[in-house]
């Protein structure tokens, strides 16, 4: 009996040794070649393009900067190669203007020229949580919007500076990246996020390159009559560059190309305000740009397909999907959001 009993035993420690086998201890340390323990590191991502980033990076607030882009004013733009993410609609008068999007502002050292606010580029801002840097305001329509934003007013006093480019004193002005977060810092108090945001889309694996259906040498997007904003895919770099009608767009200070990973064309209804005070003044009627949902495309790695998008209230983030409403995989990259009228400004595609 006793020798049973000790058998019996035995063989509950082998099943039980055998069933430990099969779990994988969690590892609380890495070693070296030498053996010694090594600190682990986390990896944080961008949730804006993908991208690897740090931690103090990745717990940074996003800055969204309202940019000139009347086109006497696009010669002298400067760090829109260092934005995530610009956005680019129609405003007035059949031109446009971009919202460049940052997640690391302080690394920038010069972005603009800096305008005036906008209603649909502070919900576009809103929904990054991003802080809005404008210079000046439409109060008719952008104003009621401000309480969905934490914003900065750019001026010569907290990290702006106007400097000569031979256009007029509103063509002027830029800001300074590190002297900008610094204000912001100050000034906002949620400027440090508790923990990293989401990715705004669904991001492809790093290593991966996106193919999409159709080829796509280049986009252009007739936002008016006037302002036609291209794409040309150049294969060497794997980016679109962007040229103004058909003059290549450089950045102002380094004279490089500007030129992004992923090109987004979402397509709306795009209206004058009905009664806008400014036609009372002999001025063009400021734009009534719907955000809800629509139809549209997307274009990377010389290739498209076509999408669907959604985006809601002003401080929901964008959803993109296949026609087939499965979600879109988006390359690792900077983007360009053209937001056009589906009436007017379909785009123009070059195989």
């Amino acid at each position: 009996m006793f020798k049973k009993l000790i058998s019996f035993t035995l063989c509950l420690l082998m099943i039980f040794s055998f069933a430990g086998c099969g779990k994988e201890k969690p590892k609380t340390e890495n070693k070296s070649d030498t053996g010694k323990p090594v600190a682990q590191t986390t990896t944080y991502i961008n949730p804006l393009t993908g991208e690897d980033t740090d931690k103090e990076t990745a717990l940074q607030r996003s800055v969204a900067v309202m940019i000139n882009n009347i086109s006497i004013a696009q010669p002298v733009q400067t760090g829109l190669n260092d934005a995530d993410i610009v956005y680019e609609t129609e405003v007035e008068g059949g031109i446009t203007r971009l919202l460049a999007v940052f997640k690391d502002l302080k690394s920038v050292k010069q972005v603009g020229t800096v305008r005036s606010a906008r209603y649909v580029y502070v919900d576009l801002a809103a929904g990054h949580n991003a802080v809005y840097v404008h210079h000046g305001q439409d109060a008719e329509h952008a104003v009621p919007h401000f309480g969905v934003v934490d914003r900065v007013v750019l001026g010569e006093n907290n990290g702006g500076k106007r400097i000569s480019n031979g256009l007029s004193t509103e063509h002027t002005l830029y800001g300074y990246g590190n002297k900008l977060w610094a204000t912001i810092q100050k000034n906002v108090k949620n400027s440090t996020l508790k923990s990293p945001e989401d990715s705004w889309v669904n991001f492809e694996k790093k290593d991966k390159s996106v193919k999409l259906d159709y080829t796509a040498q280049s986009v252009t997007v007739p936002f008016s009559a006037s302002y036609k904003t291209t794409f040309k895919y150049d294969a060497e770099t794997g980016k679109y560059i962007r040229y103004f009608g058909s003059t290549e767009r450089k950045d102002y200070n380094t004279k490089e190309s500007v030129a992004v990973k992923n090109v987004f064309v979402l397509n709306t209804t795009i209206t004058d305000f009905a009664g806008c005070k400014e036609v009372a003044k002999g001025k063009s009627a400021h734009k009534d740009i719907k955000l809800t949902s629509g139809s549209g495309y997307y274009f990377v790695n010389g290739t498209y397909t076509k999408i669907k998008w959604s985006k809601g209230s002003a401080s929901d983030s964008f959803k993109f999907t296949n026609e087939d409403g499965t979600e879109l995989k988006v390359n690792v990259g900077n983007s360009w959001v053209c937001i056009a009228d589906s009436a007017k400004s379909q785009p123009v595609i070059g195989g």
